[in-house]
């Protein structure tokens, strides 16, 4: 039997409503939708305190002096030029990153490496990589304290019973800095090693599997298979490390509270100094702005130098 259309069945589809239309999207919009919330939730915890710590380096703010908030233009920055105690810490600083920085990574390297051996049993290697990892600042710097303490430290006892005279570590700026130093590179080579671990385990054994049918030795296949592999890796985990090293304050502030005077005091320990001991926001802003610039600046040359490499 033949079925007729009616006149309401000849109708056009009724348009949809203007609702789906969203449902519809580019691939540029819904990128653009799905990473709003994080850009915005990036502006409220890092653009707009970055904005408000350069604008209150502008004025001088000082909470002991119980006066309002006067803007002096760049008169922070030049009182932080003339002050003689920031080019200490910053230089001391810079020292703690150019010495931390390499050893803490060709110590990291050499932990990976062992830890990506062909061990029976690996889990205790690797899980003693993240012991050192996982402490926190403040408790490696009061453990390392006492490590060097001059009377009662094991330091100084392993140095008397290999018959050498024991050191008064934090009495000299030399010794001080370097027992700073020594704790620093041994908290942070786990996180290098761990980032260049991940790294070892990207890199496919067949490159030394046939490396080992070319004759290629164990040092041959290191420096050219391994090392040129691991390179996105290192460089990874020096812009970590590098940034938080121009930042160093938590173990110097509990081994030697930046003595003896300000030796081994760091920026981030005179910034601690002046925005919450002495109170003066404006300067300790301007402070701040520095390092901040600093550890910007380090940060694009590292990622200059990952484009080049490209």
């Amino acid at each position: 039997m033949a079925t007729t259309l009616s006149k309401a069945d000849e109708r056009p589809a009724a348009p949809s409503p203007n609702w789906t239309r969203w449902l519809d999207l580019s691939d540029r919009s819904l990128a653009v939708l799905l990473l709003a919330p994080a850009a915005i939730l990036l502006a409220l915890i890092i653009v707009y305190p970055v904005c408000r710590l350069i604008y209150t380096s502008f004025f001088s703010l000082s909470l002991t002096s119980g006066l309002p908030a006067e803007f002096v233009g760049l008169e922070n920055y030049q009182l932080m030029f003339e002050d003689p105690v920031f080019w200490e810490t910053t230089w001391n600083t810079v020292l703690i990153t150019l010495i931390t920085v390499p050893g803490a990574l060709l110590m990291g390297l050499g932990l990976a490496l062992m830890a990506n051996l062909p061990f029976a049993m690996q889990w205790p290697v690797r899980l003693s990589l993240l012991i050192p990892w996982a402490l926190p600042l403040s408790f490696a710097g009061l453990i390392f304290a006492w490590f060097f303490h001059s009377e009662y430290g094991v330091v100084n006892d392993v140095l008397n019973r290999f018959g050498f005279e024991g050191i008064i570590w934090f009495n000299s700026p030399n010794w001080a800095f370097a027992a700073i130093c020594l704790t620093i590179i041994w908290k942070t080579s786990s996180f290098m090693a761990l980032i260049i671990l991940a790294g070892l385990q990207t890199i496919p054994r067949s490159l030394y599997e046939a490396a080992d049918v070319d004759g290629a030795g164990r040092l041959r296949q290191f420096f050219e298979i391994t090392l040129p592999l691991l390179k996105p890796s290192i460089v990874v985990a020096l812009i970590f490390r590098t940034i938080t090293a121009l930042q160093t304050f938590d173990i110097p502030y509990m081994m030697t509270g930046g003595g003896p005077g300000t030796s081994t005091a760091t920026l981030a320990m005179y910034i601690h100094q002046n925005t919450v001991s002495f109170l003066d926001l404006g300067y300790g802003s301007a402070l701040a702005v520095m390092m901040f610039v600093l550890s910007m600046c380090v940060t694009a040359v590292y990622l200059r130098m990952i484009r080049t490499k490209e």
